[in-house]
């Protein structure tokens, strides 16, 4: 027992309550090749790509409580592009997930340009493809909401 809190001393892997219990062991299902796909907006509702990963311990959001604008559609492509990334990393063979990745490069570009010709730039290097710096300087900028949304 530790004289400080009369609780007994544990290794780093272990914690103290119950009395030197292992410390939570997290398990992700190991996804498949092929695995179903949600669309991009219900990819972000749910906070992951792939229904079969859906483990809801969180309360999710609603497609009625995400913002329908250009911005919010550029950040589901975004979004879509890491889930993605992340599962090519484990499953390079998938030529079908890698087409998808590269369509999903393609459309997350467009949207990012309709954007930017419309409303700015979103990241500081995108003023190279303005006239002035004073293109990254305009505000509103993209975090700053606004009652009608943009």
């Amino acid at each position: 027992m530790s004289p400080d809190t009369n609780m007994p001393v544990c290794d780093d892997a272990h914690g103290t309550l119950p009395a030197c219990a292992p410390l939570a062991v997290p398990y992700v299902p190991f996804q498949q090749t092929g695995s179903k796909r949600y669309n991009q907006n219900e990819a972000l509702c749910n906070g992951t790509l792939f229904p079969g990963l859906n483990l809801p311990f969180q309360l999710k959001s609603t497609k009625n409580s995400m913002a329908s604008c250009p911005l919010c559609e550029l950040q589901a492509l975004e979004f879509v592009l890491v889930e993605l990334g992340l599962y090519l990393d484990t499953h390079q063979d998938d030529s079908e997930a890698f087409a998808l990745y590269q369509q999903f490069v393609a459309a997350e570009k467009t949207a990012r340009e309709k954007y930017e010709a419309a409303n700015g730039p979103l990241f500081q290097k995108s003023a190279a493809n303005f006239d002035a710096w004073s293109a990254w300087l305009k505000e509103p900028w993209p975090w700053t909401y606004s009652e009608g949304g943009k």
